[in-house]
């Protein structure tokens, strides 16, 4: 049996779920941060309202 053969085919998946976890967590937080900081009317512009939120 060769080396190739007998390896984990992805050793190291919790890493990168872990990885494309944290990221869309920082997304969400960001976009959260953004329309927090938007005025009433900004947010009607975009079709939003703080009850949205």
């Amino acid at each position: 049996m060769e080396f190739h053969e007998n390896r984990a085919k992805r050793p190291f998946a919790i890493f990168i779920w872990m990885g494309k976890a944290l990221v869309r967590w920082y997304r969400i937080n960001r976009t959260r941060r953004i329309l927090q900081g938007m005025s009433d009317e900004q947010l009607k512009d975009v079709g939003l309202s703080r009850f949205d939120m």
